[in-house]
């Protein structure tokens, strides 16, 4: 994680070149005009994207609330949908085009799956089934697959199933 940190400053100096790039490109093409009218008009969309993703995450957020369920894909959804908000808000058409596709459906399922899966790999089984709801698992019967016998703790009595996790 230190790394991603270190090179955060790096990934922002070069997204802002390849904004600057692609900006002298679009003026080039259709004019200057043209092309500060396309960036501002992607601004608005975000800031107007980024009040309707908090409001409409807050709403979901609630109503599974109330009905008791877990707030989780609904956090997740509203979390995805306001970085792609913001990525519209800030000027720029690298970012635009970033954040048009975060907000749209079926890029928006991947990466919302996505950020449920490094979260559940981030807290505890207990916590992320708090958080999503149940997991569902796979079990295959018959022998294990493993070739070599992993040491079971003579703790652990009953019979040992094999399974992965589908969502």
């Amino acid at each position: 994680m230190r790394r991603v940190w270190a090179l955060l400053p790096l990934g922002v100096l070069v997204l802002v070149f390849a904004e600057i790039t692609v900006f002298v490109a679009l003026v080039h093409a259709v004019g200057a005009v043209w092309s500060l009218l396309a960036l501002a008009v992607t601004s608005l969309l975000g800031a107007v994207l980024l009040r309707r993703e908090g409001i409409r995450g807050w709403r979901a957020f609630r109503a599974s609330t109330e009905a008791h369920r877990p707030p989780g894909e609904q956090v997740s959804d509203s979390l995805v949908g306001l970085a792609g908000a913001l990525l519209l808000a800030v000027p720029g058409f690298l970012t635009a085009v970033a954040g048009l596709l975060m907000v749209a459906p079926p890029v928006r399922g991947l990466v919302r799956r996505g950020v449920e899966r490094a979260t559940e790999r981030r807290i505890s089984s207990a916590m992320a089934g708090d958080l999503f709801g149940p997991r569902r698992v796979r079990v295959r019967r018959g022998d294990p697959v493993d070739p070599e016998p992993q040491h079971v703790p003579a703790a652990v009595t009953g019979e040992v199933v094999e399974g992965e996790i589908v969502r």
